[in-house]
């Protein structure tokens, strides 16, 4: 007897939701009846073994599927793995915090089901019918102000290009990733500024949840990488995206450098090029750890002994930098003692396209 066609999967990128698990798949089994389908868990290797859970779902119902990933971690990234690894000619993305209404699956499935031209469906919160649920002022406002620029890069007239929900054609996808940037957590926004044609849309409404397992993922962190997916779809071909925050923190560390060197030089009177090292090694310092956090957040360093040695690391690789950035401002001191801040500076250029590009592949490349 041949098995019946798969219609359907549903990609669920997961960190930390062991609870949600079974719950989810429960309410999917009770909405998708009638239908032929597989929902895939993409898990960020979550400490709370959400990957387990699922593996234990799947060993007794064979439409679970669980990804788990070792060492990488992102939403969007984690949805693009999912989304290629099925064979179901239709996929949809929904979070595993239970906040998106799984009931109006069906209805998103039927209209690409019924119109080919129909490129995705998107479930939508600010549409006539959708809601936001309980959320207070603060969100409401800055969900807006996200949304009214996400219009801005789409050109687009999409009530919700920040919605995680929504259901594509499986090709489409497939033929988009070179093109993804898979930064940040607004995958809809990235596959739909990627494709070379607009795509043809509809947005079904449905009332967003409030999380009752586990915890949010919203912090500021999160928020900053929705300004760095902006950054790249509008810049991001002539200033790659992980240089140009490589470069903003660098400009920070700059600012570190003159803080320590000003009152160690002026006041302290250690001498210049005493006062040029100890500053280029704390600016080193300030970066490597906040470079960790941010720049290479996808593959962070974790944990006392991968630190102190991705610190090492990050200075030996940069030594060519700092002792380019030391000799440059100690010659052009030299040749104009009253230039200091010039001078210092003047080194912190040269040594600043060593240091990302040495650090890159050697610092947390090699993890």
């Amino acid at each position: 007897m041949t098995a019946p066609l798969l219609d359907l999967a549903i990609v669920i990128p997961t960190f930390n939701e062991a609870g949600n698990v079974p719950l989810l798949i429960a309410k999917l089994d009770a909405a998708l009846q009638g239908h032929e389908w597989e929902a895939i868990f993409v898990d960020d290797n979550s400490p709370d073994g959400t990957a387990g859970v699922a593996r234990q779902i799947a060993r007794i119902d064979r439409r679970v599927r669980v990804v788990q990933r070792i060492g990488r971690r992102g939403l969007s990234s984690a949805c693009i793995e999912g989304m290629c690894a099925t064979a179901a000619p239709i996929v949809a993305v929904i979070d595993g915090d239970m906040q998106h209404d799984e009931t109006i699956l069906p209805a998103m499935l039927d209209r690409l089901l019924q119109d080919e031209s129909l490129d995705l469906v998107i479930g939508s919160r600010f549409v006539e019918g959708g809601g936001t649920g309980d959320w207070d002022h603060d969100r409401v406002a800055k969900s807006a102000f996200a949304t009214k620029l996400s219009r801005q890069i789409l050109k687009a007239d999409l009530n919700d290009p920040m919605s995680g929900f929504f259901m594509i054609r499986t090709q489409l996808v497939r033929d988009a990733v070179p093109h993804l940037s898979a930064i940040g957590f607004k995958i809809l926004l990235d596959i739909m500024t990627s494709n070379p044609r607009p795509l043809k849309f509809e947005e079904v409404p449905y009332t967003f949840r409030l999380r009752t397992e586990g915890e949010s993922k919203l912090d500021h962190v999160v928020a900053m990488e929705y300004l760095i997916a902006i950054y790249d779809r509008m810049f991001g071909r002539v200033v790659p995206v992980r240089f140009a925050m490589f470069a903003a923190i660098g400009a920070l560390g700059a600012g570190v450098h003159f803080l320590v060197l000003g009152p160690l030089f002026k006041e302290l009177e250690f001498g210049f090029l005493v006062s040029t090292i100890i500053a280029t090694i704390v600016a080193m310092t300030f970066n490597f750890f906040l470079n960790n956090a941010l720049t290479y957040r996808d593959g962070r360093l974790k944990g006392a002994k991968q630190l102190f040695e991705g610190w090492v690391s990050f200075c030996v690789v940069c030594s060519v930098g700092a002792i380019a950035n030391v000799g440059v401002a100690a010659f052009l001191y030299d040749a104009q003692s009253d230039t200091w801040a010039f001078s210092a500076l003047a080194g912190i250029m040269v040594g600043a396209v060593w240091n990302y590009a040495l650090s890159s592949r050697f610092t947390w490349g090699r993890y």
